[in-house]
């Protein structure tokens, strides 16, 4: 009989310990507001995507984030749906998010941390960083660390190689490109692909055919987005004069892959600088070391 109470004692203390470190698990478990897809994905990466109680519109990667609810988008902000949800945590894109909406959310009370990943070191950074606010440190870790080792190997493949003047067709109305401190010139740096607006000062410049037409590119890279079609993006065939439109050397990559700063941005890499690859190997060299027209 006194066996049995031991017993028992050690079960109720057992149960106990259990429920007292489910507790403490719980409590470093934030639940989450994350108000961007590159968030929510990011977060589905470190072991975090069950906390996410709300997010924006858009959001749609992996498939389980399509079922998290929406509390508005790059334009607006529900304040009052925040409020009922009462997230732990508010992370914010500090570019994409309405400014006026998260100063309300702050002075409401709520934390705010912001997400703005320029780069794919960005990427690695935050990955540790979300890792660590939402109690998944340990993950964040590993993903972060297998993230950098993949962008390395990347890397090492196309330092080097000769460099092939590209357009990066942004949108086609306007006409916009990228230069330095935009996303995407992240990707042309890396595959070697020389970028004549590189230099100018707004990460995303407006520019005419005409411009265009001076440079003599010898790649056009036009993403479209899975909606998008061809039409929508600028007709290159009306000037066969550029050696890129004549060579029929016009790239159309996925839109949705490319411009998503994620640990996905990287298989989009791997693609793009493949297919640059292939059309650099085509091009005739000069003396100099440089592939012309």
């Amino acid at each position: 009989m006194i066996k049995a109470k031991h017993l028992f004692a050690y079960a109720v203390l057992l149960l106990a310990s259990t429920f007292s470190h489910a507790s403490e698990q719980s409590s470093t478990k934030p639940s989450i507001l994350a108000l961007a897809p590159h968030i929510v994905e990011m977060l589905y990466d470190v072991g975090a995507g069950e906390q996410i109680i709300g997010t924006t519109e858009h959001a749609d990667y992996p498939e389980a984030a399509k079922k998290i609810p929406r509390i508005g988008n790059y334009v607006r902000l529900q304040i009052e749906r925040v409020i009922e949800l009462q997230p732990d945590i508010i992370i914010a894109w500090k570019s994409g998010n309405p400014s006026d909406d998260l100063q309300r959310l702050a002075q409401l009370g709520f934390t705010i941390i912001y997400s703005q990943p320029n780069t794919f070191n960005d990427i690695a950074k935050e990955l540790r960083y979300f890792g660590k606010v939402t109690g998944n440190e340990q993950q964040g870790e590993q993903v972060a660390k297998a993230f950098e080792q993949q962008l390395a190997h990347i890397e090492s493949t196309y330092k080097g190689k000769e460099k092939i003047t590209t357009f990066y067709e942004l949108w086609s109305r306007p006409l916009t490109t990228v230069a330095k401190n935009s996303w995407p010139q992240e990707f042309l740096t890396t595959c070697a692909a020389y970028n004549p607006f590189e230099q100018v000062a707004t990460p995303y410049p407006q520019i005419s055919v005409e411009q265009v037409l001076a440079m003599s590119v010898q790649l056009i890279i036009q993403p479209l987005s899975v909606n998008q079609t061809e039409r929508e993006g600028f007709n290159w065939q009306d000037w066969p004069v550029i050696p890129a439109v004549k060579n029929k050397r016009i790239l159309q990559p996925n839109a949705d892959a490319l411009h998503r700063m994620t640990t996905r941005s990287l298989t989009a890499l791997k693609e793009l600088c493949a297919e640059i690859d292939s059309i650099r190997i085509t091009l005739p060299k000069t003396a100099k070391g440089t592939n012309t027209k």
